[in-house]
């Protein structure tokens, strides 16, 4: 049996060939969580596109965040295998930056804003690792790319929603990863801000960085991605945004709550299979 490979292409149009699981990012079988008798996600099969932004949607409830905490293990797993860049989990977490939802953070938690950008190195400096000046240099290079430099000594808890998610992402873009998985990064955030994220995000995928956000703002996916995995509970779809970002997909996603009306607003055509 002959395996057909099929060119995609990026948003910014590099081309890109579907490879095997085993070469992908972050690559998930079986994946099953439950809370008490309920599965939150169900026998979820994903294989998340090398060198990609990919967009993780669905509606409320549908497991969206429990898919990427499942993963990374931060949430227990009923069933399922997870490998990234083709080994396990344990193996590869040097290469994996994770951003949660900002609502999931202590806030008051007494730090500084470069403090906890320096967070991000301890992985490679272990325990007993001794903070340099270069590390520091480093924290604030990564601040200064997200506009956040002036910012470097202000406590965390005193700045904005939106300040607060751009030091959550100069953390990881401190840990220099291969694969950047962040939850709701544009959730309760200002547009400048939205901006600035989305800018550093594409800027990454164009280092060759995959790049992984749950989503809810369908009206930036399309222009945000070009690849789109969506879920409610079970796997709907997954593929390029322009294949795969459909009407018959999103009503099947999101039923009777996603109007007809906002479908054809957001402007998507179906494509022919």
């Amino acid at each position: 049996m002959h395996t057909l490979a099929v060119k995609l292409a990026t948003a910014d149009g590099r081309v890109l060939t579907p490879v095997a699981p085993a070469d992908s990012p972050l690559a998930i079988r079986g994946l099953t969580v439950s809370y008490g008798e309920k599965p939150a996600v169900f026998s979820v099969d994903a294989t998340f596109a090398p060198e990609a932004m990919t967009a993780i949607i669905g509606p409320n409830g549908a497991g969206k965040s429990t898919l990427l905490k499942a993963a990374l293990g931060i949430v227990p797993r009923v069933s399922g295998d997870v490998t990234v860049f083709g080994r396990p989990l344990a193996a590869a977490r040097s290469r994996i930056a994770y951003v949660p939802q900002r609502a999931s953070v202590d806030w008051d938690f007494p730090t500084t804003v470069i403090d906890v950008v320096l967070m991000g190195m301890y992985r490679r400096l272990g325990l007993l690792g001794r903070l340099r000046p270069s590390h520091r240099e480093t924290a604030r290079a990564c601040l200064e790319r997200v506009g956040m430099a002036d910012f470097a000594d202000r406590q965390i808890g005193q700045l904005s929603g939106g300040q607060q998610q751009r030091v959550f992402l100069a953390r990881a873009l401190a840990q220099s990863a291969d694969l950047y998985l962040l939850d709701e990064p544009f959730a309760g955030v200002d547009a400048a801000t939205e901006r600035a994220i989305i800018d550093v995000l594409k800027a990454l995928n164009a280092e060759r960085k995959a790049v992984v956000c749950v989503h809810h703002d369908l009206a930036t996916v399309d222009s945000y991605f070009d690849h789109v995995f969506l879920i409610n509970v079970r796997k709907i779809a997954e593929g390029p945004v322009a294949t795969t970002f459909t009407s018959a997909h999103l009503q099947a996603t999101y039923g009777g709550r996603l109007a007809m009306a906002h479908i054809e607003q957001l402007n998507i055509a179906d494509h022919a299979s």
